[in-house]
């Protein structure tokens, strides 16, 4: 079974993977895991901690003259910064006095509810292990999920459809959102340079007046077969397992399968797509099967189980919860009014929480794959998996 695990604080000495579950023999390319890392950190509203570190995973592990070898694979990814926190947050007792106490709880974030929970006397604990550096890790482990995806034919890309009122205008094919991964420069992850724009715009006006701004952003994988995850438990199902997976990074709040949101307020007649036989088998790899649909309105997903079509997921991102014009609080010492604490941070994050999603999405498609086709080797599921492949398109 494919699991992963991540360790660290945000101002800690490093962030710490583990990924385990991985058949043997998965070409390993450290530029390709360091370039996701680096998606992760761009983006047009980013914060000064962006400026310090560049993310580049530490493969302790698992991989051996560049392939996996189906032991666990442990990566560190070293925080730059470690080094203002050293005396401030040692291992050791060190000196109290040099603590950096968050005094008052910021709204919006896990500061209150975590301080509650585990008995702090203020919210620096928490907010070290909820900050949303931790999905650094997640992006490593998720690079190596694309890898094994990969060498089936099977992509994982994300864009931005959204920055406060600020929409993509058009629909995107599969080929511009893919094309994101390898720009130079991102603005806002965004295919269409216009929407782009008007984006930034959003953005700027939460810059000028110390505010923060969320959106939404879009997750495609493409060239999965139908029959990935399964209706039979609930648990099971890959929508479900998908929803979870989106939700549980830091700051999104509602995720959408398909046309989801929409279709709760429409007739079934407009929302659910027709099927069609072809009689003849497709030219592109990507088909597997005879049967089409002129619409993929489900997302790819019918039942909890992957039906051939694009999977799409969107995750609605709220604004990060860490503003420079603080909101009301009370401060944990005295208990009266005051504002929320501060600390260093982002204004616009939706393109860096696409890639973070990317990874997540990988990571729950890569596990069903590898529970559904098996194999201990990279050669024994590519096997597996071409039979099954196979097998779907004479039916």
């Amino acid at each position: 079974m494919l699991r992963f695990s991540t360790a660290g604080e945000s101002h800690g000495e490093s962030l710490v993977a583990l990924l385990s579950g991985l058949p043997a023999g998965i070409p390993v390319d450290q530029e390709f895991l360091d370039h996701e890392l680096w998606r992760r950190q761009q983006g047009y509203g980013r914060g000064g901690r962006m400026r310090i570190e560049r993310d580049t995973a530490h493969i302790l592990s698992g991989v051996r003259h560049g392939k996996t070898i189906g032991s666990p694979i442990a990566m560190t990814l070293a925080n730059k910064d470690w080094k203002n926190w050293e005396e401030i947050l040692p291992v050791s007792p060190g000196d109290p006095e040099k603590h950096k106490a968050v005094k008052s709880p910021r709204p919006g974030h896990a500061d209150l509810a975590g301080a509650l929970k585990y008995d702090f006397p203020d919210a620096r604990y928490v907010l070290e292990r909820a900050s949303a550096r931790e999905s650094a890790a997640r992006v490593a482990c998720g690079a190596v999920a694309k890898m094994l995806l990969r060498s089936l034919g099977i992509e994982v890309a994300s864009h931005v459809i959204r920055v406060g009122t600020a929409e993509l205008s058009r629909p995107a094919t599969f080929a511009e959102i893919a094309a994101i991964a390898s720009r130079e420069e991102v603005l806002l992850a965004c295919v269409d340079p216009e929407s782009e724009a008007r984006m930034k715009a959003e953005v700027d006006i939460a810059l000028r007046t110390g505010d923060t701004i969320g959106g939404v952003f879009e997750v495609v994988v493409h060239g999965l077969p139908p029959g990935v995850g399964t209706h039979v438990n609930w648990d099971e199902r890959l929508d479900g397992l998908l929803a979870q997976a989106v939700m549980s990074l830091q700051a999104v709040k509602a995720v959408e399968l398909g046309r989801g949101v929409t279709a709760a307020q429409s007739l079934g007649s407009t929302v659910h797509d027709a099927i069609a036989y072809e009689g003849e088998p497709a030219t592109d790899p990507a088909t597997f099967t005879k049967f089409s649909r002129e619409h993929n309105n489900a997302g790819g997903l019918e039942g909890g189980i992957s039906n051939g079509e694009d999977i799409v997921v969107r995750g609605y991102l709220k604004p990060i919860s860490t503003l420079r014009r603080p909101l009301g609080s009370v401060s944990f010492e005295t208990r009266e009014p005051t504002k929320a604490a501060y600390e260093r941070s982002d204004v616009c994050v939706v393109p860096a929480a696409g890639v973070a999603a990317e990874s997540m999405v990988a990571l729950t498609v890569a596990r069903l794959v590898i529970e559904k086709f098996g194999g201990d080797s990279l050669r024994e599921l590519q096997r597996n998996y071409a039979g099954y492949c196979d097998q779907i398109r004479s039916f």
